[in-house]
């Protein structure tokens, strides 16, 4: 039986170091106290707002904020660590409390600017407030979004109760949901668990493989009703958010933050849609080289090259990255090669209770945090570039941008995060001349455009029907959230899968990112843009440029800081240039074999 340890017993050099951020609990608790007792300081300009002492009011909201944003990480980083800790998890519930009430202490803000001479705002804005520029700039694009001063306070004070769905699930999925152990091909039991899943899909032992899937699917099967439930809720939720602040759509709402056109998802959607005979070109090529007569969903993770030794420890994953992201330029991997070996921002390990798959997480201030589940595998290694791309991202960000601008979008951070993991797989092919594993590195890169750009835009093309659904007045349940994801997962993968398997028609149950509507779309033009920019920082010596692109957070547009990197997200050519890409590792594959 395979064993997952205790949080307490696991080595702290394995775990990041929190108490960068507060020394201590109590410590946090001041903070806390801190940034609750400031409320009376903001009071004062709610009836009060004036262009005149707009810029007081913003850098006061900005210094309590701050505060707010460290102790509302280190809650939740503790909470991640254990989920099974109550006391973590109530202090977490404590931040978000806290979060809530400054919302709506601050909700009368926006309104306020919006009530001021557009004129007069404008005419400051090389002045005392050119610190806010862009902020205000982006808020007037924002007007007909932003409602009264009382509706606002009334929305964010039912922040929380918005969140409920995305927290039951969360508590479902990671501290209560119970999986069957699993057998390999020699009878042998193995425990189950969200970190180890993957690794048994990749085992070249079917029946281990066959055995993880039933197991992790029955036990969502088990709790089908309720998270349905739970889905469809946090889809009312969006739609109604969305009809609130007079969007079109759900759609339309959860882009506009960004100012993204929505344009920008359908054509995403639809050129995927039109290169689908590539990934179905890929199925094929994948079932005839494991010599199966009927490929199963089981098989889509296990590697199609043999006798290749995919072991990778964290101290080779270390050095491999470090390498690989050298053309990044010296300043880059200096801070790389700190943040691994000194400054522990990683808490690199699984353990009970232990929050399921990676992220980067931080507050402006303090270095990022980094959370993985390593599990000596290459997919691992890919796993830490790409969680240091967004871990490095905020480093820079946060050293070069104001408060205000000391963040950034989605839409951007998985270019971020992905043109690690594109520089990582060309350093690795250009450093092999073994033909087998040459072949299990482009099986690899074909995996990534599997898993990136074909089946997270499958995901976003789910969201994009289930929220049209309920838009319609139509409700969610089990059986046709099955319906529409069986039939989408069909059409993705082709006639070359088994279809009678239907246990895949429940995986969207599975799914954390669905608790943020229409997130997942930006990993697939994330990496379409990083796909590019990677082939730029290697032929042009492009890095100058991503650089300056890092240390941009959200001070432009997302749309703009790309354009500035090199890529125009508004064109299609992006997203087919990826796609040309990937036909050309089929070809390469393909001549290998």
């Amino acid at each position: 039986m395979d064993k997952v340890l205790e949080r307490s017993k696991v080595d702290d050099k394995f775990k990041w170091s929190i108490n960068d951020l507060f020394k201590n609990d109590d410590e946090w608790q001041a903070a806390y106290n801190k940034a609750e007792n400031s409320l009376t300081e903001i009071e004062k300009y709610k009836n009060n707002l004036s262009i005149e002492n707009l810029y007081e009011c913003l850098n006061k909201r900005d210094e309590i904020m701050l505060l707010a944003e460290q102790v509302c990480v280190y809650a939740g980083l503790r909470a991640n660590e254990d989920s099974t800790n109550t006391f973590y998890q109530a202090m977490d519930s404590k931040s978000e409390r806290l979060i809530t009430i400054l919302g709506s202490a601050f909700s009368f803000i926006e309104p306020a600017i919006l009530n001021m001479d557009e004129a007069d705002l404008k005419s400051k804005f090389d002045d005392e407030l050119k610190l806010y520029k862009h902020y205000i700039e982006d808020i007037l694009r924002s007007r007909a979004h932003i409602l009264s001063a009382d509706k606002e306070e009334l929305l964010a004070q039912v922040y929380e109760i918005g969140a409920a769905p995305s927290n039951i699930f969360y508590m479902l999925n990671n501290a209560d949901i119970q999986f069957d152990d699993v057998t390999d091909s020699k009878g042998e039991k193995h425990s189950l668990t969200h970190g180890t899943f993957v690794t048994y899909l990749e085992s070249s032992d079917r029946e281990l493989r066959k055995s993880a899937f039933n197991s992790l699917y029955d036990a969502y099967y088990r709790q089908k009703n309720t998270l349905a439930a739970i889905y469809s809720a946090s889809v009312k939720k969006d739609v109604f958010n969305a009809k609130a602040r007079n969007y079109n759509s759900a759609l339309e709402a959860a882009l506009s933050a960004n100012n993204i056109p929505v344009e920008v998802y359908k054509k995403l959607v639809e050129t995927v849609n039109k290169y689908l005979p590539l990934m179905h070109r890929y199925i094929k090529l994948r079932k005839k080289v494991l010599k199966l007569n009927d490929l199963d969903m089981y098989d889509i993770y296990t590697p199609i090259v043999e006798d290749i030794n995919t072991h990778k420890t964290y101290e080779e994953a270390k050095k491999t990255v470090i390498e690989a992201l050298k053309p990044m330029g010296k300043e880059y991997c200096q801070k790389l090669e700190s943040a691994l070996n000194n400054e522990k921002w990683v808490d690199i390990y699984e353990n009970k209770g232990k929050r399921s798959g990676a992220y980067s997480w931080g507050a402006y201030g303090c270095h990022p945090f980094v959370s993985l589940n390593y599990n000596d595998t290459v997919d691992s290694m890919f796993t830490l570039a790409h969680e240091m791309g967004h871990a490095m991202h905020s480093h820079y960000t946060w050293s070069n941008q104001p408060f205000i601008y000391g963040d950034y979008t989605i839409f951007v951070a998985e270019v971020a995060s992905t043109v690690n993991e594109a520089l990582l797989m060309e350093h690795l092919l250009k450093n092999t001349d073994d033909v087998n594993e040459k072949k299990y590195l482009l099986n690899y890169f074909m995996e990534q455009f599997r898993g990136t750009l074909f089946r997270q835009t499958m995901f976003a093309e789910f969201e994009l029907v289930t929220h049209n659904k309920v838009e319609k007045g139509e409700p969610l349940t089990f059986d046709n959230l099955c319906e529409i994801y069986l039939g989408l997962n069909k059409k993705y993968y082709g006639d070359e899968i088994n279809s009678a398997n239907e246990k895949i028609s429940f995986e969207w149950s599975r799914i954390p990112h669905f608790y943020t509507a229409f997130y997942v779309y930006q990993y697939a033009t994330g990496y379409s843009a990083a796909i590019t920019l990677s082939q730029k920082i290697l032929k042009e010596n492009g890095s100058e440029n991503y650089i300056d692109f890092l240390k941009g957070g959200s001070s432009k547009y997302s749309i703009d800081l790309l354009k500035g990197a090199g890529v125009d997200m508004t064109k299609p050519e992006p997203v087919e240039n990826a796609m040309k890409v990937f036909e050309n590792i089929l070809d390469e594959f393909e001549k290998l074999l």
